[in-house]
C-alpha cells in the first residue's frame, strides 16, 4: 500500500514538472522550427485560429483608435473604418501562417516593396537567428505563460503560450501598436 502511496506521488510530481517545462520546450521547439525553416514543426506548436483572432482584433482596435472619433461619427468614415479592419484581417491571415511568422520571428518582411522576394528566398536574418534570445519569461497562471522581447525601438512584443490539457502552444502575440 505504501509502494502505492510513493509512486502516485512520483507520477504526480513528474507531470507537474512536464507541465511546469511545457513552455520552455514549446519555445524551443519554436527557436528550432525557425532556425530549420521547418514550417511542418513551427505549426505543431502554434494555435493559429486564437492567434489569427487575436491580431485581428488588435490591429482592428489600432486602425479605430489612430482613426480618431472624428471618423468613426461620420458615416463614410464608418465605412472606411470597416473596409480597412476587412483589409487587416486579410493581412493578418496572410502573416499567421507557418512560414509568415518564421519570418517574422527572423526579423524579415513578408514581401519587399522594392523586389516582391518571398521570405524564403531572401533567407534568414543573422542576427535575428534566435527570435526569443533575450526573452523574459513570466508564468501569469498555470495555463498562460508569457515570453517578451524588445523590438528595435525598445517596445515589448509578448509572445502568449497556454496551456491545453498537457501541450503549450502559441495562442497570442501581443503588439506594440
Amino acid at each position: 500500500m505504501k509502494r502505492l502511496g510513493w509512486l502516485s506521488l512520483a507520477v504526480c510530481v513528474l507531470l507537474l514538472g512536464y507541465v511546469a517545462a511545457g513552455p520552455f520546450l514549446t519555445i524551443n521547439a519554436i527557436r528550432d522550427a525557425v532556425r530549420t525553416e521547418d514550417s511542418r514543426a513551427l505549426s505543431r506548436q502554434i494555435d493559429f485560429p486564437a492567434l489569427r483572432q487575436s491580431l485581428r482584433l488588435q490591429l482592428e482596435d489600432a486602425i479605430v483608435r489612430e482613426a480618431g472619433a472624428d471618423m468613426q461619427s461620420s458615416l463614410l468614415g464608418a465605412i472606411g473604418l470597416r473596409l480597412a479592419g476587412s483589409a487587416a484581417g486579410v493581412g493578418v491571415d496572410a502573416m499567421v501562417s507557418p512560414v509568415g511568422l518564421s519570418a517574422l520571428m527572423r526579423g524579415q518582411r513578408l514581401w519587399s516593396l522594392s523586389g516582391g522576394a518571398s521570405p524564403m528566398q531572401t533567407g534568414p536574418d543573422p542576427a535575428r537567428a534566435d527570435p526569443l534570445e533575450d526573452a523574459h519569461y513570466r508564468y501569469h497562471s498555470p495555463s498562460r505563460f508569457t515570453a517578451t522581447v524588445r523590438d528595435d525601438r525598445d517596445r515589448p512584443i509578448e509572445f502568449v503560450l497556454t496551456r491545453q490539457g498537457l501541450q503549450w502552444k502559441l495562442s497570442d502575440i501581443r503588439l506594440p501598436i
